[in-house]
């Protein structure tokens, strides 16, 4: 065994008091893949992971967790690095995160019982789940009036009731909510990171909200199927990133005008929960396509390939919601609102109850990272180093 590897192992086993049997073995493969970086720091300028690394001597459980959720996995490392395989180190970093990535989401989910929903949360389940919550509802509809066949009359609230559509999506709402809240709290205990400044607060939003990090480190992109540069992950991340939030500001809007201002949907085309929500809709359907085509593209040495299931029924079901409330929107007053509005509400019912255990959680543990890093950059280091 090489001396470097040696001290490696001896460090991750020591540090903080955490033993290996604390770790997972892949913690303790990036413990082991960090404490070389450490030694070689070629990489230091290429992301926060790097500059970070070099605040620790050693990495236990804890930094372990940390690192792999600050890493954006933009897969630059990995082709610069003179230890990456086939040299008989086999360091290959973004991989390495990756597998720890989705460990941590299962270790502080809520409920802790839920969190096995990362490992089988793929394409098949998530579209069988919003078909069948559609059909549910289909059905429901249908015991109020033809499902199809006949012009749809009063909009939306002629086949759900307003109440009753409040009643079905605020508990999954709000469940999604407090479960993702709980995690990233947890999350953030793990380690302490010291008092949250509002300039940390604000470089950490808007290292999120630009996704800084998938520029390499040096402003040329991410590497995607090969080397090469490119900033499509980081451009149809913006879409589907961007797109949910206008979704979401156009939901607020519309209960804005719903409850402040007595005036319940539909709503034309030029009005602004519409306008909000065509741009959202064309913006996820763009993003989501775009990510699954990079996703089916992508070098398999960039990431880990038991994570693909997940990160594909999510991009799946986020295609399905965008493009049904597209569709929906152009349905008034026909005989395919009642099944076109069903499908859309089963997707965005899925689509929230399966939140907290998806790809979503990746985008709350980073920003936590993020803000954790931010925080530590602006204190003293805390190693303690002396010369003989």
């Amino acid at each position: 065994m090489h001396d470097l590897e040696r001290l490696a192992q001896e460090a991750a086993a020591n540090v903080g008091g955490t033993t290996p049997a604390a770790m997972t073995p892949n913690e303790a493969e990036v413990a082991r893949v960090l404490q070389i970086c450490n030694a070689c720091r070629y990489c230091e300028g290429f992301c926060a992971v790097f500059p970070a690394m070099t605040r620790r001597l050693a990495f236990g459980k804890n930094d372990v967790n940390y690192l792999a959720n600050l890493c954006h996995n933009c897969g630059a490392c990995l082709h610069a690095c003179q230890y990456a395989p086939p040299h008989e180190f086999m360091v290959n970093v973004p991989q390495s995160m990756a597998k720890v990535r989705v460990e941590t989401y299962v270790e502080y989910a809520w409920p802790r019982a839920l969190g096995t929903l990362y490992r089988r949360n793929g394409v098949t389940l998530s579209v069988a789940l919003a078909l069948s919550l559609a059909l549910f509802l289909l059905l429901a509809a249908a015991r109020n009036g033809p499902a199809w066949g006949e012009p749809a009359q009063g909009g939306f609230y002629a086949i759900f009731p307003h109440n009753l559509m409040v009643a079905l999506f605020a508990p999954v709402f709000l469940f999604a909510i407090l479960a993702l809240g709980i995690g990233a709290a947890r999350f953030w205990r793990n380690e302490r990171a010291g008092p949250v400044s509002g300039a940390a607060l604000g470089e950490a939003a808007a290292a999120a909200a630009t996704l800084k990090y998938l520029d390499g480190g040096h402003r040329d992109g991410c590497n995607d199927e090969d080397d090469r540069f490119t900033q499509r992950r980081r451009v149809f991340h913006q879409f589907a990133f961007h797109g949910f939030l206008f979704c979401f500001a156009a939901t607020c809007v519309a209960t804005l005008y719903h409850y402040a201002l007595g005036q319940p949907a539909p709503y034309g085309f030029l009005s602004l929960p519409k306008l909000l929500g065509i741009v959202g809709g064309v913006s996820m359907v763009i993003g989501s396509l775009g990510l699954f085509r990079l996703n089916l593209r992508r070098h398999p040495a960039h990431h880990d390939p038991a994570q693909r299931s997940m990160d594909r029924g999510f991009m799946a079901l986020l295609l399905l919601t965008a493009a049904s409330g597209l569709v929906l929107m152009l349905a008034h007053d026909t005989a395919a609102l009642p099944p076109l509005l069903c499908l859309h509400l089963g997707a965005v019912m899925a689509f929230f109850a399966t939140m907290p255990y998806s790809k979503f959680a990746h985008g709350v543990y980073r920003g936590v990272a993020l803000l954790k890093w931010s925080v530590e950059r602006r204190q003293p280091s805390r190693l303690q180093l002396t010369e003989d």
